[in-house]
């Protein structure tokens, strides 16, 4: 994916994001705890890559700009973020967010606000990117702690480069995760079972 794409892309998510950021409320400066950080994937807990394994990196402060293409923080303020990005030695990669808010009330509202982005993300890259055709697809619910959801996300360029994500947001109490998987390809190229396992992984391994 080109750095146009992504820029303009993020750009129009970002008012997107403050839009419906506006019915969350920020928690008070210091209620999350980083004594409580949920753990997170291993590189094993992907999907299998057919010619490659994945390498993790480290779990790290903040948010990660792999996610802004769909996600972004916009509107939510003073959560606990943190990542993990992982890798393979050729065109797959993921990252893992993990949120941890102030009550369960607050995640509930913020996992529905996320998963919102991620599924009108196609229509807002279409529209801040006319050269780019974008397809949005819904991979269901999990049963898995208090929820999750899988989608899928297919962009093409005007001058034939195409990605295919699959994106989930899951939530256990007050915690919150979103993880990204993506590689060069279309949805016929997307390991939705495999992914739909790494979710639920991902979940159970909140807390």
């Amino acid at each position: 994916m080109s750095m146009h794409i992504r820029t303009s892309a993020c750009a129009a998510l970002a008012v997107a994001a403050l839009a419906a950021g506006t019915v969350l409320t920020a928690p008070v400066a210091g209620a999350t705890s980083k004594a409580a950080a949920p753990k997170f994937l291993s590189a094993s807990q992907l999907p299998p890559h057919p010619t490659s394994s994945w390498t993790a990196g480290p779990v790290t402060e903040g948010f990660p700009e792999e996610l802004g293409f769909c996600v972004s923080t916009e509107g939510v303020l003073d959560y606990d973020y943190r990542y993990r990005q992982f890798w393979t030695d050729l065109d797959a990669g993921a990252v893992q967010l993990t949120v941890v808010t102030d009550s369960a009330a607050h995640a509930k509202a913020l996992a529905k606000h996320y998963d919102d982005l991620i599924r009108t993300c196609a229509t807002r890259i279409e529209q801040s990117s006319p050269d780019v055709e974008a397809e949005g697809r819904n991979y269901g619910k999990l049963p898995v702690e208090e929820g999750a959801r899988v989608r899928g996300l297919h962009t093409e360029t005007s001058w034939g480069a195409t990605d295919i994500a699959l994106l989930s947001v899951g939530r256990d109490g007050r915690t919150v995760t979103v993880v990204k998987w993506g590689q060069m390809g279309g949805f016929k190229d997307a390991p939705v079972a495999a992914f739909k396992k790494t979710t639920t992984t991902a979940v159970n391994k909140l807390y």
